[in-house]
């Protein structure tokens, strides 16, 4: 049977460009990539894929000449001032026009019945273009856990919008201490694709900490404390998974991005295939900053 589809995560790369992400894609055996239409914080470094027309077509460029697909784009997050028409209608188009089918979604609201109303706009705004919207929960934002984001999606899909879907991250499902019982629950339809990592160490006690772990501090798959075998098991079989592994600490000590997507790629599948990490190619970290 044909093997799962593994597609670099913006997150992973964050320093590249989108045409030399994709490069380092290829090299890597990869897939797919996942494109950071919009920045995730207003401090990050962007390349500003959405608005500027020469680096579109570098990028379309890329993708031919690679063979490397566009997963999802990202990150589209719903604020209590959001107006999904104006805020979102060309960074679908975008995303649709470069061949992306799945779009990541954060609810940035703590008012659940204004997120559900806007995630369903925006999925009824994601249909005509082939895409499909994944609500993804994480513990600092309105949508915390895996158990909120289900009954978020499950009333956007009562509401007749069928590409309403829910995205599990390896990270946040963790850190939000959601359960595997839980997951057993969410209809595989529901599930385009996943996101991998992994971490070390138990829950910090601190918000702002589990936030530096989340952009900063992930762990390759294998090389933490998360049970991968169990969460993978939950999860739709061969469903397509994107490597989402920020590791300023590697960045920092120069290993390049095609080494670290290297890596996360090697362990990624090791983990799939169920083989243990042998510590042989584990990256060193001298500061205990991974």
């Amino acid at each position: 049977m044909p093997d799962r589809l593994y597609s670099l995560a913006a997150l992973t790369v964050l320093e590249l460009s989108p045409p030399e992400m994709i490069e380092v894609a290829a090299q890597a055996g990869f897939d797919a990539v996942g494109l950071r239409l919009i920045p995730a914080t207003s401090e990050e470094h962007h390349y500003p894929l959405a608005s500027d027309a020469g680096l579109l077509r570098q990028t379309r460029q890329r993708l031919r000449e690679t063979g490397i697909r566009v997963l999802d784009i990202e990150i589209l997050r719903l604020r209590p001032d959001t107006k999904v028409r104006r805020d979102f209608r060309h960074v679908l188009e975008i995303g649709a026009e470069l061949g992306a089918s799945e779009v990541l979604v954060a609810g940035n609201d703590d008012d659940e019945t204004r997120t559900a109303d806007n995630f369903a706009a925006l999925c009824e705004l994601a249909r005509p273009l082939g895409l499909y919207p994944h609500l993804e929960f994480m513990p600092w934002t309105g949508v915390k856990n895996l158990r909120q984001a289900h009954r978020i999606v499950a009333a956007t899909r009562k509401a007749g919008h069928d590409n309403a879907c829910l995205l599990v991250d390896a990270f946040h499902f963790n850190r939000s201490a959601s359960r595997l019982e839980d997951l057993t629950e969410v209809s595989s339809d529901w599930m385009h694709y996943a996101q991998l990592c992994d971490v070390a160490g138990p829950i910090p006690a601190s918000m702002e900490e589990i936030l530096h772990e989340a952009r900063q501090q992930r762990r390759f798959p294998g090389d933490g404390d998360i049970d991968l075998p169990a969460l993978l098991a939950a999860l739709p079989d061969r469903l397509p998974l994107s490597l989402e592994v920020p590791t300023e600490g590697l960045r920092q000590q120069g290993i390049s991005p095609l080494a670290r997507a290297q890596q996360a790629l090697g362990k990624a599948r090791r983990a799939v295939a169920g083989d243990s990490t042998d510590g042989q190619d584990r990256l060193s970290f001298e500061s205990g900053i991974y």
